[in-house]
């Protein structure tokens, strides 16, 4: 398992429902799910973004494969209008 951790602001809220929409899309065709989404909480020292997902795929190279996929890529100026970001992904133990 591998999972994807995005971290976020929202800048546009009506945008950041039609990234959503599409880009949900595009992880179920890769095979990956949300497993975690909404507000965060930081335990330990600050951070600048006040939402995370999280999204698994069976590994890190299904997770790339997705983020590298032309159907995502397609999305990305639409995301950076609707939210600031930082994507990474981490493999499970």
């Amino acid at each position: 398992m591998a999972f994807v951790i995005v971290e976020s602001n929202v800048k546009n809220q009506e945008l950041l429902q039609q990234y959503g929409q599409q880009a949900g899309k595009t992880v179920a065709k890769f095979g990956g799910k949300f497993i975690a989404k909404g507000p965060a909480e930081s335990l330990h020292g600050k951070s600048r973004f006040a939402n995370r997902a999280v999204i698994e795929f069976s590994s890190v190279a299904q997770a790339q494969s997705w983020y590298n996929s032309d159907e995502y890529q397609v999305l990305i100026e639409l995301r950076e209008q609707a939210i600031e970001s930082r994507f990474v992904v981490t493999n499970s133990i």
